[in-house]
């Protein structure tokens, strides 16, 4: 039985035709719309090697391969692609500074892992659990701080070159506002060719390496480090665990996301799934030398932009995505962007990080009246800002891992509290706003974040297998 069938339009889509998950144009408009996509997902995706020191053609490649094993594991029925996550760039710098780049490998294989393993239980018991444990304040403010977290690194990359850096952020923010549609959401992809140009018109770019390179020929793979012959490697784990609770977030937003866009909300009986594939593909990327994945916003304002949501698009964009991945010389060319552009992005996209987990309070109605909400966001916010760092023997716990713990703990902690006491209230329930209505409008510009997405709390949903009470966690970090 065919995967995709023949829209009825397929050869002359009219304005208000919609092409479903299982629909397609036919191959030669399907494969437009998937170098769409590319396009799209590109721009966020070889920042993440970049800003890490990890080889992009590998990155490039693996989030290819994630992308179509996205796709076999939920039949085709959920459009995504798997890009970069930005929520690995703080570990990742942490693991690679101290014991190389073999035990970040191994921390992404553990997210990896981890996440899977949430998927399962997912798949069987539903999501309740997970808006119970990460309720919007918790999820909001573990977004955030890990934006927030990275400022200083963009600080000194932005004062290393600052006129590049400026013309580069400065591109970024006029494009955001300037340009419509597609070109509007890919104001940093934007951003950064203006402060390549700059760069190389100042004299900041080495082509040498470009020259040197292949145009066809396998990426750079590297091992992880092994934990039974380096026991050492597991000292890395603190700095990476947080990062698996915004991999969550994230998935768990963008399918209700596109549940609500294409008005099929049976769709969200493939969260468990689609966890479960963003697991495997992030371990399978950390096995070669990749960076973990996450699903990405980008890629839905496409959709809604080209009311196209066929899961044949993401075939084509994984497709070319691997192929590219094969190319040393495209690898070499992404390698040569210069620390004055990198700094111009990012601080603009550490920023807008920080600023997602802010939407996600402000899109679940987060009552900051309420102690318990006031003091869970203060206290893990500073801890993640100042970059509180604890150590006891080899082992340390960086701030975005102790303001996570800080986070969950105060949190609960406290509501415990209030409740035998009878002094305070949780959370409110969360409802869904206009924004989140409307996935197309609370993206915003950033090219890994997206939105929290919520139902009102007194409508079960029939297909997560529980009976929910409120919004589960939000959308999304990269």
């Amino acid at each position: 039985m065919a995967i995709w069938t023949l829209h009825s339009s397929a050869k002359h889509l009219g304005p208000d035709d919609v092409v479903g998950p299982r629909e397609r144009l036919t191959w030669p408009r399907t494969i437009g719309i998937g170098a769409q996509h590319v396009v799209a997902m590109f721009g966020a995706t070889f920042l993440v090697p970049v800003l890490t020191g990890f080889p992009p053609s590998t990155t490039l490649l693996f989030s290819g391969v994630g992308t179509l094993l996205f796709l076999i594991i939920t039949q085709g029925k959920l459009p995504s692609y798997l890009g970069s996550s930005f929520a690995f760039i703080a570990p990742i710098g942490a693991a690679t500074a101290t014991q190389g780049m073999g035990s970040a490998l191994f921390g992404i294989i553990t997210i990896g892992l981890l996440l899977a393993v949430i998927g399962v239980i997912v798949h069987a018991a539903g999501t309740r659990w997970l808006d119970v444990v990460m309720p919007p304040v918790v999820a909001g403010t573990i977004v955030a701080l890990i934006g927030f977290n990275l400022a200083p690194a963009a600080g000194t990359n932005f004062v290393a070159a600052p006129v590049t850096a400026a013309v580069t952020l400065f591109a970024v923010i006029i494009s955001a506002v300037l340009f419509r549609g597609l070109l509007g959401r890919l104001s940093i992809f934007i951003g950064v060719i203006v402060g390549y140009v700059t760069a190389v018109v100042r004299g900041e770019v080495d082509f040498s390496s470009i020259e040197r390179a292949a145009w066809i020929g396998l990426p750079d793979f590297t091992a992880p480090t092994n934990p039974i012959t380096n026991p050492q490697v597991l000292l890395v784990l603190p700095a990476f665990l947080p990062v698996v609770l915004a991999l969550v977030a994230e998935n768990v937003g963008h399918i209700r996301g596109v549940a609500q866009m294409v008005e099929d909300p049976s769709l969200n009986k493939l969260t468990g799934r689609a966890l479960i594939a963003d697991g495997l593909a992030t371990m399978f990327a950390g096995s070669g030398g990749g960076s973990g994945t996450t699903t990405y916003g980008e890629n839905i304002g496409v959709m809604a932009a080209t009311r196209v949501y066929s899961t044949a698009a993401y075939l084509v964009a994984g497709v070319v995505a691997v192929v590219l991945g094969l190319s040393p010389k495209i690898g070499a060319v992404i390698n040569t962007i210069p620390t004055g552009v990198l700094g111009g992005v990012t601080v603009a996209l550490y920023g807008l990080i920080g600023i997602i987990g802010i939407k996600i309070w402000m899109e679940n109605n987060v009552d900051f009246r309420s102690p318990v909400n006031q003091f869970t966001a203060a206290t893990a916010l500073i801890i993640g800002i100042a970059d509180v760092t604890l150590a006891r023997g080899n082992v340390s716990f960086g701030g975005i891992a102790l303001g996570t713990i800080a986070a969950l703990v105060v949190y609960h902690l406290m509501n415990v509290i209030a409740k035998v006491r009878g002094t305070g209230t949780t959370d409110p329930v969360p409802v869904a706003t206009p924004d989140a209505a409307d996935p197309s409008r609370s993206e915003g510009i950033a090219p890994e974040p997206g939105a929290v997405l919520s139902r009102p709390a007194d409508h079960d949903d029939p297909y997560d297998g529980v009976d929910d009470a409120g919004a589960g966690p939000g959308r999304d970090l990269r």
